[in-house]
């Protein structure tokens, strides 16, 4: 498995070998090992996974967990393909309002983490587009927030050949300075503490199972 960090702070794509034969193929999304390279340990404990299915141009995000409590992600296209996105909206990052975007498909099965923080949004490149989501927190509808995606300032490159499908939520989403002016975006300090209490917690979740 290849890895490399994006243009956003902590913020990793993980790109696994894909193994086809006659009958399909077999690909492991998540490997332990290549992520303890990367970022010194297992990932963070899965409190919640989660699945989408998404019509051709779909728009999902910039979404982001109130944080505390926070919550990371590690997201891959299970079928279908979209054109994701990172953006860091921590304030007091060293990359922040930075975004980055790859093409996330069920042709390389590439996956992306994102620290306690960090936005995600993709717009779905063709019909039941699938992501799959390990998270770190479970789901409370007052925690979730949304930065919108075609915030002119953020300036995402999001496919204009494509028709536009948003929810109500995000087509109603603050710009990211509205949301900075809200008091909605997190602090990058409290995101880097909480990301080492996950980081705690999946170590001695490791240890735990060796020892």
């Amino acid at each position: 498995m290849q890895t490399r960090e994006l243009g956003v702070r902590g913020a990793h794509v993980f790109t696994p070998d894909v193994f086809p034969d006659e009958r399909g193929l077999f690909v492991a999304p998540y490997q332990q090992p290549a992520f303890t390279r990367a970022l010194g340990g297992p990932l963070f404990p899965v409190a919640q996974t989660g699945h989408s299915r998404s019509r051709r141009g779909v728009v999902r995000g910039v979404h982001f967990t109130r944080t505390p409590p926070g919550m990371a992600t590690y997201v891959h296209c299970a079928h279908g393909s979209a054109l994701d996105f990172v953006v860091d909206l921590r304030l007091g990052s060293p990359t922040f309002g930075r975004w980055d975007r790859l093409v996330l498909d069920a042709v390389t099965f590439r996956a992306v983490h994102l620290p306690v923080g960090v936005g995600h949004a993709f717009q779905a490149l063709e019909d039941d587009t699938v992501m799959a989501y390990l998270l770190s927190g479970g789901y409370a509808a007052d925690d979730e927030k949304a930065v919108s995606a075609t915030d002119p300032a953020l300036a995402l490159p999001l496919r204009d050949d494509l028709p536009r499908l948003l929810s109500p939520r995000d087509r109603v989403a603050p710009t990211l300075a509205a949301a900075e002016r809200a008091g909605l975006l997190p602090a990058y300090e409290t995101c880097v503490r909480l990301d080492a209490r996950l980081h705690e917690a999946a170590l001695a979740a490791a240890g735990e199972r060796h020892g």
